[in-house]
C-alpha cells in the first residue's frame, strides 16, 4: 500500500506540473504577440565619418570608379577631362590657385558640382570664389523650398535649408535652372564652361547617407551626375575640405569624459584633505638656550620667595671676578674691603656697602636695588 500511494502521489504532482505549464503557455500566447522591430544601429567605420559613403557604394555598384576623400589635394589627385568632382564643403575654403585649376579642368571637359555657402552667416557684397567667376551671387534671404516631383512618386521638397542665388550678368549662359523664374532666384543651375559644366546647388543634403535612400533623392542624384556618366571617368567625392578645430571637438564630445573625471578628482581631493578652515600657525620649534633656562630658574625662585639664594648667586659671581681682578681687595674684610672696592670702581663707599649687604626679607624693592648695585660693581671691575 505504501509503494502504491507513493506512485499515485508522484503521478498527481506530475499532472499538476503539466497543467501549470500548459496554463502558463496558454496565457503567454494569448497575452503577448510576436512583433518585429528594426533598429538602425549607428554607422561604423567609414560610414561613421564619410557623409557620402552611401553615394560611394551606389556608384561602385553601378560600375563607376570612385575616389572619396576628405581634402581636394589637386596635386596628388589630378583631375581628367572625363571626371566628375563633387565638392561638399563651402566654396569659400577654396584658394585662388585651386579655383584657377578647377576652371581650367572644367573647360577641358570636367564636371564640377558644388553648393552655395551654408545659410546662417551674412555674406552681403562679399564675393564667393568660383561662383563669382561664373557670374553668380548668393543671397542672404531666408531659404525657400523647391518642389520636386519624380514620376508617380510622392511630391517632395528640396533646398529648404540652403542659400539661393542669382545671375548678375545678362550674358550668362545656363543649361538648366530650378527655382523662381519670376524673381530670378534659383536653388539649382547648370552652367556651361568650355567643354564641361558646373552644377551649383543651394545645398547638397539629399546626397548624404541618411537621405540618399529616398527614391526621390536617388533619382535627383542620378540626374545630377549625368553629364560625364557614360564617359568612363572617375567620380571624385570630396566630403570635407577642413577638419574642425581640436577645441571644437573637445567642446562637443570630450565633456562626457572630462566632467566625470573632474568630479572624481574633486572627490579624491576632498577625501585626502586633512582639515577644512583657516590655517593654524606653525608650532614653535624646540628651544635649547641656556640663558632661557637660567631665566626660568630665576623667575621660579623669585616667585617662591627664594630671593636670598638669588642674591647669594650674584654676590658669589661678583666675588669671583673680584678675586681675579683685584686679589688684594678680595683678601680684605669689613670697611677696608669696602674702601678698596670703592677706590677701584669709583663708586661711593655707601653704594658699595649697600650692594654688599643682604636685602631685607620680604622687601622686593630693596632686593632689586641691591642686585642692581651689585651688578654695577661687577661691571666696573
Amino acid at each position: 500500500m505504501t509503494r502504491r500511494g507513493d506512485i499515485l502521489r508522484v503521478a498527481l504532482l506530475a499532472l499538476v506540473g503539466i497543467a501549470l505549464v500548459a496554463a502558463g503557455t496558454w496565457w503567454y500566447l494569448r497575452t503577448y504577440e510576436r512583433v518585429k522591430h528594426t533598429i538602425d544601429l549607428p554607422p561604423k567605420g567609414e560610414a561613421g565619418y564619410n557623409p557620402l559613403y552611401a553615394l560611394k557604394i551606389a556608384l561602385g555598384k553601378a560600375g563607376k570608379r570612385v575616389d572619396s576623400r576628405q581634402r581636394l589635394n589637386l596635386g596628388t589627385h589630378p583631375l581628367k577631362a572625363a571626371d566628375t568632382l563633387l565638392l561638399l564643403a563651402d566654396p569659400r575654403t577654396l584658394s585662388a590657385a585651386q579655383v584657377e585649376t578647377l576652371l581650367a579642368w572644367v573647360e577641358d571637359g570636367g564636371h564640377l558640382i558644388l553648393r552655395t555657402p551654408p545659410s546662417g552667416s551674412e555674406i552681403g557684397d562679399e564675393s564667393v570664389p568660383l561662383l563669382d567667376d561664373l557670374g553668380i551671387a548668393v543671397l542672404d534671404t531666408d531659404p525657400v523650398c523647391q518642389g520636386l516631383q519624380v514620376a508617380d512618386m510622392e511630391h517632395h521638397l528640396e533646398f529648404c535649408g540652403g542659400r539661393r542665388f542669382y545671375f548678375y550678368g545678362d550674358d550668362v549662359e545656363v543649361l538648366a535652372t530650378w527655382g523662381d523664374e519670376d524673381s530670378a532666384e534659383y536653388g539649382y543651375a547648370r552652367v556651361p564652361w568650355g567643354e564641361g559644366s558646373v552644377d551649383v546647388l543651394a545645398d547638397t543634403d539629399f546626397l548624404l547617407n541618411a537621405k540618399l535612400e529616398d527614391p526621390q533623392h536617388a533619382a535627383l542624384a542620378r540626374q545630377l551626375l549625368q553629364p560625364n556618366w557614360a564617359d568612363g571617368g572617375t567620380f571624385h567625392l570630396i566630403y570635407s575640405a577642413n577638419m574642425p578645430p581640436l577645441w571644437r571637438l573637445l567642446f562637443d564630445h570630450a565633456w562626457r569624459v572630462l566632467l566625470p573625471a573632474l568630479l572624481a578628482l574633486l572627490l579624491w581631493l576632498w577625501m585626502r584633505a586633512e582639515r577644512l578652515g583657516p590655517l593654524r600657525p606653525s608650532p614653535a620649534a624646540d628651544r635649547r638656550s641656556l640663558l632661557e633656562h637660567v631665566q626660568a630658574s630665576g623667575d621660579h625662585l623669585y616667585r617662591y620667595g627664594r630671593r636670598a639664594a638669588l642674591y647669594a648667586a650674584v654676590h658669589d659671581a661678583f666675588m669671583r671676578r673680584l678675586r681675579r681682578r683685584d686679589p688684594y681687595a678680595a683678601a680684605l674684610e669689613g670697611p677696608a674691603q669696602i674702601d678698596a672696592i670703592a677706590a677701584r670702581t669709583g663708586m661711593t663707599t655707601a653704594d658699595v656697602d649697600a650692594a654688599l649687604r643682604y636685602p631685607r626679607p620680604g622687601d622686593a624693592k630693596d632686593f632689586v636695588l641691591r642686585i642692581a648695585k651689585l651688578l654695577q660693581l661687577r661691571n666696573r671691575l
